[in-house]
C-alpha cells in the first residue's frame, strides 16, 4: 500500500509538472500536443513490448519439454498468484537476470537468462520468478508506460521551449526560461526512475508473498547483484527497468536516475518480512 501511494504521488508530480510547463511554454495547446506526441511514442512500447524486447535480447520462447524445471516453477507460482500461465522464454547470455513484459496478465512473458538458471537453486529461482509475476499482477507495464508518457511529454515541451521559446519567456526572463527547460526533463527523469524503484520494492514484497520465501529471494538478489557487476549484458539501457537487477554498470550521480533501489535495502526489507517463509 505504501509503495502504491508513493507511485500515485510521483505520478501526480509528473502530471502537475507537465501542466505547469505546458501552460508556461505553450499554453494548453502546447501541453496537449506534447502529451499526444509522447503518448504515440509509448503506445507501441506498451502494446508490442513483449515482441520488441524478446527480439532485442534474442530470447527464445520454450515449451515445457524444453525447460521442464523453469516451466514447473512458473506454472506453480502463476497458479498460486491467480494468474494465467504466461509464456516462458530463455535469454542467451551468461549474466544472471530476468524480466517480465506484456501489456496485461493475458499477454505476459517471463524471461530468464541462461546465466540465472546456472547459479540459482530451486528456491532462489522461485523467488525471482515470483518477483516477475508480481510485476505482472501489479500491471507495472501499464504504470511504467504512463510514467514514460508523462515524462516524455515534459521532455518534448522542454526541447520545444529550448529551441523555439515559449509564451511566457518574455514575462519570466530568458535566463529563467532556459533554466526551466533544462532542469524540467532532468527532474522528470528522476521522478520516473523513482516510480520504477517504488515498483521494484512492491514486486519484491509481492513476490515474497506469492512464493512464501522472502529469504530465498533475498539470497537470489545478492547473487544476481554480484554477478551483474562481473558479467556484462549487451543491450539498450532504456530497458534496464525491466530486469530484476540493474543489468548495466553505473554509480555516483547516475544513481539518481537508477531504475532500481539499492540491493542492500531490498534484501533488508525482505529479511524483515513477517508471516511468510
Amino acid at each position: 500500500m505504501i509503495n502504491m501511494l508513493k507511485t500515485v504521488l510521483l505520478m501526480t508530480v509528473l502530471t502537475v509538472a507537465l501542466v505547469l510547463l505546458g501552460g508556461w511554454l505553450g499554453g494548453r495547446g502546447g501541453m496537449v500536443v506534447a502529451l499526444a506526441i509522447a503518448g504515440a511514442m509509448n503506445f507501441g512500447s506498451y502494446f508490442f513490448s513483449d515482441r520488441l524486447v524478446l527480439r532485442m535480447y534474442r530470447a527464445r520462447e520454450v515449451s515445457r519439454e524444453e525447460a521442464p524445471e523453469l516451466w514447473a516453477v512458473v506454472e506453480n507460482l502463476a497458479r498460486r498468484a491467480g494468474l494465467p500461465m504466461p509464456r516462458v522464454a530463455i535469454i542467451p547470455g551468461a549474466q544472471p537476470n530476468a524480466f517480465a513484459t506484456g501489456r496485461d496478465p493475458g499477454h505476459a512473458v517471463v524471461a530468464a537468462t541462461e546465466g540465472i538458471l546456472r547459479i540459482l537453486d530451486r528456491d532462489e529461482l522461485e523467488g525471482v520468478m515470483a518477483h516477475e509475476l508480481a510485476h505482472v499482477r501489479h500491471r507495472d507495464m501499464l504504470i511504467s508506460s504512463v510514467a514514460a508518457t508523462l515524462a516524455g511529454a515534459i521532455m518534448v515541451l522542454a526541447r520545444f521551449g529550448l529551441f523555439f521559446g515559449g509564451g511566457d519567456r518574455d514575462r519570466g526572463g530568458g535566463a529563467l526560461a532556459l533554466l526551466v527547460v533544462i532542469l524540467a526533463p532532468i527532474a522528470a527523469m528522476i521522478v520516473q526512475a523513482a516510480i520504477s524503484r517504488s515498483r521494484e520494492f512492491a514486486a519484491d514484497a509481492g513476490g515474497a508473498e506469492i512464493c512464501g520465501k522472502p529469504r530465498a529471494l533475498a539470497s537470489a538478489l545478492r547473487k544476481l547483484e554480484a554477478a551483474a557487476k562481473q558479467v556484462p549484458l549487451q543491450g539498450n539501457p532504456a530497458t534496464a527497468h525491466m530486469f530484476i537487477v540493474h543489468p548495466f554498470r553505473g554509480g555516483g550521480i547516475t544513481s539518481l536516475f537508477s531504475t532500481h533501489p539499492p540491493t542492500e535495502e531490498r534484501v533488508a526489507r525482505l529479511l524483515e518480512m513477517r508471516g511468510v517463509g
